[in-house]
């Protein structure tokens, strides 16, 4: 297609890799957010081989190392039974690529100074309420009432809760505090891996290494405690204490991470939804991320996906003859991708947060008898890369 005058929603990953793909490609980018500062929202996250891939095709990738800390394996142990929960080693993908564990906002970081550093208009205060479209443009309505320009395209890469996204949001049953501290000197924790503990599957935590922590400059490391939502208030209203005990109570080795945490002030609840919605919803616009599909973050996928959205549908710009080439290209590059991970999610999550007895039976029993073997090993390392199923664009 001609260059494009496009507006998009969003200054996630998803949204600010947008940005960055059509500005490369010559199409005439303004992004908009609903705060009045861009900020990224939680801990850490596991890029995965599959979101390397799209940082790597920015430029980014190496921005994104210096900040980040190499994960080589996810790892957990079931207390009730002390059998494995949860065995795999990248490097027995067909590339061995290591995931990298790094805080939300230094991957936010890279990706808004690269925006900056292309002079990408950035417009904030802006709620996005709706939008009116027309045979030749599309215009975002914002909650403030003002008036913006019309546009060619416009994509919705404002998340889970956007109120363009179709599809019906489920709240799932659990899930999780997480929190940041610094890398301890001295610990029992496995080096540079995802570990967690269980108890059946009604309890979960786990640590990971994200590399640098924004808030003190060291080596980091999040953490995180898996809780319903209903129990949430009681959670907080027991104190730091109460939590500090229940966590060390399931995993005694996590104490010099947990001791770090002074107040429930610190911890920032997150609550999880499963949809799938439409690619578009319109002629003219598009849905990147959360507001096209979102799921647990059992699998760690969620920024990986919003990454793989925003190149393959730059791809799609890029490559169409028209607006109907352009869904065709951008629905055929990504939806058995996502409809993969989406069905894995529905499937596994429930194995590792639920309150079923007769799931992490079954779920220990298959791991610690069978997750070494080639065939299993093989499809678990490439689930998780993020790469079965996967039409990598760029």
């Amino acid at each position: 297609m001609d260059p494009q005058k496009i507006a998009i929603i969003g200054c996630g990953p998803g949204g600010l890799a947008c940005a960055l793909f059509l500005h490369q490609k010559g199409h005439a980018v303004s992004l908009f957010e609903r705060f009045s500062q861009p900020k990224p929202l939680g801990s850490g996250l596991l890029i995965q081989p599959s979101g390397q891939h799209i940082l790597s095709a920015l430029g980014l990738l190496d921005a994104i190392e210096q900040r980040a800390s190499p994960v080589h394996q996810l790892h957990g142990i079931s207390v009730a039974n002390g059998r494995r929960a949860l065995d795999m080693h990248y490097q027995h993908a067909r590339n061995p690529i290591s995931a990298l564990g790094v805080h939300r906002a230094s991957l936010f970081q890279v990706l808004m100074d690269a925006v900056q550093k292309e002079g990408i208009a950035i417009k904030v205060d802006k709620k996005l309420v709706h939008y009116e479209e027309n045979p030749s443009a599309i215009q975002p309505i914002f909650a403030d009432g003002s008036a913006t320009e019309k546009f060619d395209l416009m994509i919705d890469a404002s998340g889970a809760r956007s109120p363009l996204a179709t599809g019906n949001l489920r709240k799932l049953s659990y899930g999780a505090f997480w929190a940041t501290v610094d890398m301890p000197h001295s610990h029992a924790i496995l080096s540079h891996a995802l570990d967690q503990r269980y108890w059946h599957a009604e309890k979960m935590a786990g640590i990971m290494p994200v590399g640098i922590n924004p808030e003190t400059g060291n080596q980091g490391a999040a953490i995180f405690w898996s809780e319903q939502p209903d129990n949430v208030d009681q959670v907080i209203a027991a104190g730091i204490g109460r939590f500090r005990s229940e966590f060390c109570n399931l995993w005694p080795e996590a104490e010099p991470f947990v001791q770090q945490i002074q107040s429930m002030d610190a911890l920032t609840m997150a609550i999880y939804g499963h949809r799938t919605g439409s690619a578009r919803t319109s002629k003219r616009l598009y849905h990147v991320g959360d507001s096209w599909h979102c799921t647990s973050p059992q699998l760690g996928q969620g920024a990986n996906m919003a990454l793989i959205d925003a190149g393959a549908l730059a791809q799609a710009i890029q490559g169409a003859n028209n607006l109907d080439d352009l869904s065709k290209k951008y629905h055929q590059s990504r939806v058995f991708h996502i409809q993969l991970y989406q069905a894995l999610s529905i499937i596994f999550t429930p194995l590792y947060q639920s309150n079923s007895k007769t799931l992490p039976w079954a779920r220990d029993f298959v791991i610690d008898n069978f997750a070494r073997w080639p065939g299993v090993r093989n499809f678990i390392t490439h689930t998780v890369s993020g790469v079965l199923g996967l039409k990598f664009p760029m």
